[in-house]
C-alpha cells in the first residue's frame, strides 16, 4: 500500500469562541492510502487541546505507513487496527483515527459498498445536528440564531463560561428569544466551578435548556457525576469521557457522553462505546472537532446510534474543501457512494514537500 499525506489550512468562517479560548483556524493533515487503484482517505486536525501539531501528525503518520508495510492488503490492515495491533502503542486516537478513516474509505470503495453498510446498517444514516454558536455579544448570539433557525437548524449549541455567568444568562435568554423552537444546549468547556454549577443548572433548566455539557473542570469525573446525579437537567461528559476506560467509569453516572472519534480513536473505539453504554441510563453523543467533511463522515455513518449529533465542524469553516454529507439545512446524512461517500470540491493537489515515507506492501 502506498501511503501520502499533506497538510491543508483549514480558516474558519468568523472567529469561534470558548471559554478557554479562541480559534480562527486549524491545520488538518490529509492521509491517502492507495492501494491497487483505489485510494482511501482521513484526516487529522491539529489541537492545541489535545497537544497535537501538524508536524507531530505528520511524524506519526510517516511511521505508521512503515508497519502498513506489513500487511498484504487494506483489509488485513483493518482488522490488525481493530485488534490494537496497529498504529503503534501510543499513538494519539486522533491520528489512529484518521488511520483508520482511510482504510475503512479504501475497503469500502474496494467493495463498492458505503461505510455504514459494512458497519451493518442498510440504509444511510441522517441526524439532526447541533449548530454551534461560540461566545459572543448577546444581539449578534440573537441574530446569528435567528438565521440559523430560518436555515432550518433546530438545535443549537451555546459556548458559555464568561468570568460573570450572568452575561451568559443574559445571551442565552437573547438566543431563546430569536430562536424559541430550538432545543438549546450549553457548553462551558469545564469552565464553572461546582457552586457556580449548582447555581446555574436550575436557572438555565427554567430556561429550557435541555443539557449542558462538561460544565466542571476535567479531571474529577466523581464530582461531574455527583453534579450529574442533582442536576434538574441533564449532564454530558466530554473532556471528561476521553476513552472507553473513562466511558465505563461514568456509564450510569451521567446523562450522556460525547464520544468524538478524535478523541477516542476512531469508529471502532466509538462503536464500543456505544456499546457499553447501551442500557446503562447513559445516552450517546456524537461530537467532532472543528474539521473538514473528510474529517466529519465517519462520525455521520454512525449518526443513527446517538441520541444527540453534534457534527457541525465543517459547516463552521469559511470554504470545506470535501462535500458528500450536507448540513447546512441542519441535517447530516451519509454519502450512499462506496467508502466514506465524499469526495473533494477541488481535485486535492500533491503536497509540495517529498513525502519522508512510502511503503509499498507486498501484493
Amino acid at each position: 500500500m502506498k501511503v501520502r499525506h499533506r497538510t491543508v489550512r483549514l480558516p474558519l468562517a468568523q472567529p469561534l469562541r470558548i471559554s478557554r479560548a479562541t480559534m480562527a483556524a486549524r491545520d488538518a493533515v490529509w492521509l491517502a492510502v492507495e492501494h491497487r487503484g483505489h485510494r482511501g482517505y482521513g484526516e487529522a486536525v491539529s489541537s492545541t487541546y489535545y497537544g497535537l501539531d501538524a508536524r507531530t501528525i505528520r511524524r506519526l503518520l510517516n511511521d505508521t505507513a512503515g508497519a502498513l508495510a506489513r500487511y498484504r492488503t487494506p483489509e488485513t490492515a483493518l482488522d490488525a487496527l481493530r485488534a490494537g495491533a496497529l498504529p503503534a502503542p501510543g499513538t494519539p486516537p486522533a491520528v489512529t483515527a484518521a488511520v483508520e478513516s482511510a482504510l475503512l474509505d479504501l475497503v469500502g470503495k474496494r467493495a463498492g459498498r458505503p461505510l455504514h453498510q459494512l458497519l451493518g446498517a442498510p440504509t444511510a444514516p441522517s441526524a439532526t445536528t447541533a449548530r454551534t454558536l461560540g461566545i459572543g455579544a448577546p444581539r449578534a448570539g440573537a441574530e446569528q440564531a435567528a438565521r440559523l433557525a430560518r436555515q432550518g437548524f433546530s438545535v443549537l449549541k451555546v459556548k458559555v463560561g464568561l468570568p460573570d455567568p450572568e452575561d451568559d444568562l443574559d445571551r442565552v435568554l437573547a438566543i431563546r428569544g430569536a430562536a424559541p423552537h430550538a432545543r438549546l444546549l450549553l457548553d462551558p468547556n469545564g469552565a464553572w466551578t461546582t457552586a457556580q454549577a449548582d447555581s446555574l443548572l436550575p436557572r438555565y433548566a427554567a430556561l429550557g435548556v435541555e443539557a449542558v455539557e462538561q460544565p466542571l473542570a476535567p479531571g474529577d469525573p466523581e464530582a461531574l457525576a455527583a453534579l450529574a446525579a442533582r442536576s434538574p437537567l441533564p449532564v454530558i461528559a466530554d473532556e471528561d469521557a476521553a476513552n472507553e476506560e473513562d466511558a465505563r467509569r461514568l456509564a450510569g453516572r451521567v446523562h450522556g457522553i460525547n464520544v468524538k472519534l478524535a478523541k477516542c480513536g476512531g469508529v471502532t473505539a466509538a462503536l464500543r462505546i456505544a456499546g457499553l453504554l447501551a442500557g446503562s441510563g447513559t445516552a450517546l453523543m456524537l461530537g467532532c472537532l472543528t474539521a473538514s467533511t473528510l474529517g466529519l463522515a465517519p462520525a455521520v455513518h454512525l449518526a443513527d446510534r446517538a441520541r444527540w449529533a453534534d457534527l457541525d465542524g465543517h459547516l463552521l469553516l469559511a470554504h470545506d474543501p470535501w462535500t458528500g454529507i450536507g448540513g447546512t439545512d441542519g441535517t447530516v446524512r451519509a454519502g450512499r457512494l462506496p467508502g466514506l461517500g465524499i469526495r473533494p470540491v477541488h481535485r486535492p493537489r500533491p503536497h509540495r514537500a517529498p513525502v519522508r515515507h512510502e511503503a509499498e506492501a507486498p501484493r
